[in-house]
């Protein structure tokens, strides 16, 4: 391609006519011929004589330059022009590389990364080069250069992937010889950046493309001093930015919604950030994930998992063998392995049994008293687990003799056995390796801990199935027995060091957590998930959209503790047979850094001018100068008379702007009956086709249950454009906001103005859940859009709002999604009346209502009439959706009833004047 400024030619040899012009002039001075000039003696018979037909001596110079004007205008369309062209800046006869990153951070603004790839890929083509592109999360697989079209394709159906980009995979991948490259980077940094960096710089020239935009993400959050400690990340530093964060999980309906909020201050020039939520342990135990507000990417997301959670555990045991003497207590050890990591609670076990712990742990305690024993089969049956552990207390008693307790795993022996002592024939028995079947199975086992006394079970028939920890000659250490929903667990040795080094050694807070007796640490060691597989439960995508891992296999359980996912291990919560492992995009050292890129390579910017051919245009103005020329001949020639509007109707006809003409005013006279003839809803369309697609299947859902329930009788909805389309056919349009959404021309300003000032209302959903205010690029675009828009003062919606209760009684207002809902401000003086529940707030429909909420997609159904989409889970979902139809309903209700109901605060006055 050619360019001249902003403007260039995609067939410039073309241009090369242009040169003929002054053939041109030549032959337009030489035609019409110049009259002869003869004398003749009778020219005295032609005085007085008038000549309808003259002929101009040469063609004036204004024509002249008409005529050339026309034929260089046609010249310069098929020279193929176009503004704004993109070109290439290096060598382009090399192959050209296009390298996406294709990770979580490319999420933020993804569409544009793939209009500026697919821009670059467009301008190969036309330049005749061979092109191929790479997405540096995929598998390493050397790519094939090829015409532009193929790889047009497959970058029109590329997807951010929710993990970093693998460089150093990739150097042994690049494709063999020279090429330029062009790399589409996220803006950090990441292991063998710097490598491939090198690699592509060693095959030719290089180009970076990458956003001014900041990076921001969020760290696993950590319970630490009594509050939930969040970390917010950002790359590169800035100004001062806020960033709020939503902490999401179940109420106690299992619904998921928002639990608590909290906002990251970042300071100028800072990175890093910090702030701490105080939760009550139940609300705190209900939290499933945390999210930046606004921000749809997997970095911005941190799922948590058995490591937030403090489990309720109660401590009773005996006192210490010689009063003072701590180290001595049955429970210390305990006390001090699982003080930083549990709550703990204190009392005798009637009293904590009232308190419905987790988890309850008897040191060396023998005898029970009816009450406490069936108090505890009771909370054991229900779930609990029952941790016990042995002693000379429970070694002397004749607890589970003859027969098995219930609160015992297994019958013990009287007495205990002695290991290792003057009175012993034995020495210190170490642990035997942890069988498969066992929940301790791959932990490693410190030849240190050995046991010098314990006490031993009676040989029954399910010994062995209940013996989860052996000593090397195969004595039963720990047992476990179910009862009911929960389980029993008994220690054959003391809980303190005088019958073990085990409560010394770090493998007892190990065995601890096996047992989901205390938290588990938010990183695990490798040792302490060998010989597990996780199986996924939920996965993050790349915008840190929660989804279900259909199709996955499980993790091996040293994978996960990596914390790096990656291809076989996508970012999301794993579920192994006792515990929960929160896998992030983010782990806990993680610090964002950004890409440092030579002084030699180029870095632009994603914005790149769209290009606009003009060919239309050019051919558009050849076309009307040559009418103009046509007209101009007639009116040199004296033949522009007569029936003037006949010729210039011909000359209309002949550019072919009268059949457009008729044929656009056929086409709005077909919308006018259509949109007038049967009440519709009207959804405004943003050309993305997915999303037009659900405002049309939403609407029409909420069409049927208007249908059903009220007299409201809908028709299909219709798809209205705001630049074409008249609005004043449409009480309510649904306007769904996208990030790449076109701002509106003047005239569908005005159009937009006057339909909200006669009484229509615009739904405006950005389907982010939150404010306009917010940071998501919807609601940032939401702004633009209303700027300029009549809109009046906006406010949280009152409980007194006519919304809450036009058709349906209604406190929450959730789509797919459930938040804030804004609508027009209450006068500064309304009032309540006396006897009234609500304010008489205004007289007119509220002119906008705006959320981000997804209603469209809560409504929208199929053909058949089934929803589309899910919405929550279970029954608890089902009641979501209910409401948001109910929403819809009071919408529509209020849209054509307006504020009837508030009316009623007139009553009492109208009732006393009719009395009068």
């Amino acid at each position: 391609m050619w360019t001249l400024g902003a403007i260039g030619f995609t067939s410039p040899l073309v241009l090369g006519a242009l040169l003929a012009l002054p053939l041109l002039w030549i032959l337009l001075r030489a035609v019409p011929p110049a009259p002869i000039r003869r004398r003749f003696p009778g020219v005295a018979l032609l005085l007085g004589l008038k000549d309808t037909d003259t002929e101009t001596e040469r063609t004036p110079l204004w024509l002249l330059l008409l005529r050339a004007a026309a034929v260089a205008a046609a010249i310069i369309a098929f020279a193929g022009p176009v503004l704004n062209p993109s070109q290439p800046k290096v060598t382009p006869d090399l192959p050209l590389l296009v390298v996406i990153d294709g990770g979580w951070a490319d999420a933020r603004d993804w569409p544009r990364r793939i209009e500026r790839a697919r821009l670059i890929v467009e301008e190969a083509g036309r330049s005749g080069r061979t092109v191929a592109a790479i997405r540096l999360t995929d598998t390493p697989a050397r790519p094939e250069f090829q015409t532009a079209q193929p790889v047009l394709d497959r970058i029109a159906g590329l997807s951010p992937l929710p993990f970093d980009p693998m460089d150093a995979d990739w150097i042994a991948a690049l494709p063999e010889g020279g090429f330029e490259t062009y790399w589409i980077a996220s803006g950090l940094d990441h292991p063998g950046r710097s490598d491939l960096l090198a690699a592509l710089q060693g095959r030719g020239p290089l180009r970076v493309f990458e956003t001014a935009r900041p990076v921001v993400a969020l760290a696993p959050v950590a319970f630490k001093d009594g509050a939930v400690q969040i970390r917010g990340l950002r790359q590169p530093a800035g100004t001062q930015m806020e960033v709020d964060v939503a902490a999401r999980g179940l109420d106690p309906a299992g619904i998921d919604r928002e639990l608590a909020r909290a906002t990251l201050t970042f300071a100028t020039g800072k990175t890093e950030t910090e702030a701490a939520l105080n939760l009550p342990p139940e609300l705190r135990n209900r939290l499933t994930r945390f999210e930046m507000a606004g921000i749809r990417t997997a970095g911005s997301v941190t799922l948590t998992d058995d490591s937030l959670k403090r489990r309720k555990v109660a401590l009773i045991g005996g006192s210490a063998g010689r009063e003072g003497l701590l180290l001595l207590s049955p429970t210390h050890y305990l006390r001090q392995a699982l003080a930083p990591v549990a709550e703990l609670i204190d009392g005798s076990l009637v009293d904590v049994l009232k308190a419905s712990p987790d988890v309850i742990i008897l040191a060396d305690v023998a005898r029970l008293t009816a009450e406490e024993n069936n108090g505890l089969v009771k909370w054991v049956d229900a779930g609990g687990l029952l941790l016990r552990f042995a002693g000379p207390r429970l070694a002397a008693s004749d607890v589970a003799r003859m027969e098995e307790d219930p609160l015992l795993p297994v019958r013990l022996r009287e007495g205990g056995r002695a290991l290792g002592g003057a009175m012993s024939w034995g020495s210190p028995r170490t642990l035997a390796p942890f069988a498969e079947t066992s929940p301790f199975y791959g932990l490693s086992v410190p030849a240190e801990v050995t046991v010098k006394a314990q006490v031993l079970a009676q040989p029954d028939p399910d010994l062995a199935a209940r013996s989860i920890a052996m000593l090397e000659d195969g004595t039963p250490l720990v047992t476990r027995k179910a009862l009911g929903q929960g389980q029993v667990v008994l220690f054959h040795v003391t809980a303190n060091a005088e019958w073990s080094s085990l409560p010394l050694s770090g493998l007892f807070v190990q065995m601890l957590e096996r047992l989901a007796v205390s938290t588990r640490p938010a990183l695990p060691e490798a040792a302490d998930l060998a010989g597990q597989t996780f199986a996924p439960q939920q996965v993050l995508d790349a915008f840190g959209v929660l989804q279900d891992p259909t199709g996955l296999p499980g993790v091996p359980g040293e994978a996960l503790a990596t914390g790096q996912p990656g291809p076989d291990r996508l970012p999301g919560l794993y579920a192994g047979e006792d515990r929960l492992i929160a896998l992030n995009v983010i782990s806990p050292e993680t610090s964002l850094a950004p890409a440092v890129w030579p002084a030699n390579v180029p870095v632009e910017g994603l914005e790149a001018a769209q290009e606009q051919p003009l060919k239309g245009s050019f051919l558009a103005a050849a076309l009307i100068l040559l009418a103009a020329d046509v007209l101009a001949a007639l009116l040199v020639s004296g033949r522009l008379s007569g029936n003037l509007a006949a010729r210039l109707g011909l000359v209309l006809a002949l550019l072919g702007l009268a059949p457009t003409e008729g044929r656009a005013q056929s086409g709005d006279d077909a919308f006018a009956l259509t949109a007038t003839t049967e009440l519709r809803l009207a959804y405004v369309v943003t050309g993305d086709m997915r999303v037009d697609g659900l405002s049309e299947a939403g609407l029409r859902g909420l069409g049927q249950q208007l249908f059903g329930r009220t007299t409201v009788e809908p028709a299909e909805p219709i798809a209205v454009d705001i630049e074409r389309d008249e609005l004043a056919f449409f009480p309510f349009l649904y306007w769904p906001v996208t990030a790449d959404q076109p701002l509106p021309s003047v005239q569908a300003y005005g159009k937009l103005n006057e339909f909200l000032r006669t009484g229509g209302m615009i739904l405006f959903d950005t389907r982010d859940a939150n404010t306009p205010g917010g940071t998501s690029a919807e609601a940032r675009r939401l702004q633009l859009i209303a700027a300029a828009l009549d809109i009046p003062p906006l406010e949280p919606i009152p409980t007194d709002h006519v919304l809450t209760r036009t058709f349906y009684l209604l406190q929450d207002f959730p789509g797919r999604q459930n938040g804030t809902i804004w609508v027009e401000a209450a006068p500064p003086d309304a009032e309540q009346a006396e006897g009234m529940p609500f304010r008489n707030l205004n007289d007119g429909v509220t002119p906008v209502v705006i959320g981000g909420n997804d209603w469209a997609a809560a409504w929208a159904v199929d053909e058949r009439g089934l929803p589309l989409y899910p919405v929550g889970r279970g029954s608890g979902g089902e009641r979501q959706r209910e409401i948001a139809y109910r929403f819809g309903i009071n919408l529509v209700m209020h849209v054509f009833t307006g504020n009837y109901k508030s009316d009623q605060v007139h009553v009492p006055a109208l009732l006393e004047r009719l009395g009068q």
